[in-house]
């Protein structure tokens, strides 16, 4: 569990320390000796789920209050700077917001993106996802038959 906690602390300040709040699609950790941070690869973000993903499981299972701070501020950065008039976008560059967006959105937002930051949130949430429940890809929960 602490190994976890710290690759979502990773991918938090991944998406922290961007002008817009939003991480980058990818990024690259510095092989040298003296090197401890990461750099962004490419500066595009297409809305990806996992981040969120593992602050939802990290908070069902420890109950602690951070995983979901961490969720409502990506959400906002979310609606801040890909949200559009008519649906949401692709940022084209995390650090300069008036590089504007890809003219797309990920069939895997809604599914499983916008869904796991609901989730994450759900003060009523009644999925057991250690005994009764199960995601598929998708992010839709099955319950588990007997």
């Amino acid at each position: 569990l602490q190994l976890g906690k710290a690759l979502a602390y990773t991918c938090y300040q991944m998406y922290a320390r961007t002008n817009t709040g939003l991480a980058a699609e990818t990024v690259r950790f510095p092989t040298t000796a003296n090197s401890v941070d990461f750099d962004s690869r490419s500066q595009h973000n297409i809305l990806r789920p996992e981040t969120v993903e593992s602050f939802f499981i990290l908070h069902y299972l420890t109950k602690d209050p951070v995983y979901r701070e961490w969720g409502w501020e990506v959400f906002e950065s979310i609606e801040k700077c890909c949200r559009t008039h008519i649906a949401y976008a692709s940022l084209r560059n995390v650090n300069d917001f008036h590089k504007g967006h890809d003219d797309r959105m990920e069939s895997f937002f809604p599914a499983e993106t916008l869904k796991y930051l609901y989730l994450l949130q759900d003060p009523d949430l009644h999925l057991d996802i250690l005994n009764t429940h199960v995601f598929n890809t998708e992010a839709h929960p099955l319950r588990i038959l007997d």
